[in-house]
């Protein structure tokens, strides 16, 4: 069974662009990966500009011409579109309530703003928290909340 993600990033007018990842959405697995390797803008909007995903990986680009769904590279993510040759896989952009309207079936929601990855577990209505906070390797400061986007805050 999959554990459903979306991948989020603010953007300058206050929406969000939004990839889907299927695999490994919990924070263990897609959060600690987006930490580790998606850490900057320009890399989440890399990582973003492929559209939706079989799984998260810590690369994007293969090493080989031979990456595919069917002879996947070890460590490289696994886009629908690149590497399994689906159509409208894009990412979309959403404001930030359209966004929460369709979520249905998805389990975690990860947003990158102000150089900070935040997640929301979609079934438990706990609100958004700093992804760092679920993973022992990290540590997280009172400081760190202060980049809680405000319309995160309902």
């Amino acid at each position: 069974m999959s554990t459903r993600s979306n991948i989020g990033m603010m953007l300058p007018d206050g929406n969000i662009k939004v990839a889907y990842c299927h695999y490994d959405g919990y924070p263990e697995g897609v959060g600690e990966i987006l930490l580790e390797s998606y850490n900057t803008p320009e890399r989440v909007s890399e990582l973003l500009s492929f559209g939706d995903m079989s799984y998260l990986a810590l690369e994007i680009h293969p090493q080989s011409d031979y990456h595919s769904f069917d002879n996947p590279e070890k460590g490289v993510t696994m886009f629908y579109g690149r590497d399994r040759g689906e159509s409208d896989t894009d990412a979309k952009v959403y404001t930030m309530d359209e966004w929460q309207q369709n979520i249905s079936c998805i389990d975690y929601i990860y947003l990158f703003s102000a150089g900070r990855w935040f997640v929301k577990n979609t079934y438990d209505n706990a609100g958004w928290d700093l992804v760092a906070s679920f993973l022992p390797a990290y540590s997280v400061s009172a400081e760190d909340y202060k980049f809680l986007p405000q319309s995160l805050t309902y």
